[in-house]
């Protein structure tokens, strides 16, 4: 059951109040800044990404899902496994044009998508160009529902979220296969460009226009 607004600051209240859309999250999303885990590994929740401004990709997945949900979205998260074990995840919906996402990556084509795609495996796979740079490539993915969680307190913990990591680390993922031809020429054009131009995001998808 989500909680009240009564379980909510005043600030993070405005926060939810402001951003009520997929699009206004994924916006919000985007002012955080990125949490490269510097002093140690964590696992924040909602409460402590808002007060710290800063959050990974399973941190800020668990912020979108938090403010959905007071929207009447479902509290769902979607898992990317890899091969080089680098994992991602995102926060997804389904509204009546179709699934879409909400996410916050070091790479800009791991951020949300539009709801226009028939199925969460259709959208997963919108992510699997994007997803390979020197290492990695997507090799299965999961949706998964916090509610399974049971009152596991997910949304305002001031302790590490380890329940949530295994949660998704457990998770049965469906696989996805992808060739080896295209992936070792998208693998050699994202060197390419990486030597090219070191500081810049890759940008050069043909789905860009499917990015929210």
């Amino acid at each position: 059951m989500k909680p009240d607004r009564t379980r909510f600051t005043k600030t993070e209240w405005d926060i939810i109040q402001k951003h009520q859309t997929p699009r206004q999250v994924q916006k919000y999303l985007r002012t955080i800044s990125y949490n490269f885990e510097e002093e140690g590994e964590t696992v924040l929740s909602f409460r402590q990404v808002v007060r710290r401004k800063k959050g990974h990709c399973l941190e800020t997945a668990m912020v979108a899902a938090v403010m959905l949900e007071q929207q009447g979205y479902p509290p769902l998260l979607m898992s990317f496994e890899s091969v080089d074990n680098l994992d991602h995840v995102i926060c997804v919906y389904k509204d009546e044009s179709g699934w879409g996402s909400v996410g916050r990556s070091r790479d800009a084509g791991l951020h949300g998508r539009k709801p226009i795609f028939r199925s969460a495996r259709d959208l997963a796979l919108s992510y699997v160009e994007p997803y390979i740079d020197y290492t990695g490539r997507i090799t299965g993915f999961a949706v998964a529902d916090l509610r399974e969680l049971g009152n596991y307190d997910w949304r305002f913990a001031k302790t590490k979220l380890s329940k949530v990591e295994n949660f998704l680390v457990h998770y049965p993922h469906k696989p996805i296969k992808s060739s080896d031809r295209r992936y070792e020429q998208l693998r050699k054009r994202y060197a390419e460009f990486r030597e090219q131009y070191p500081k810049r995001q890759a940008t050069y998808f043909d789905n860009r226009d499917t990015w929210t």
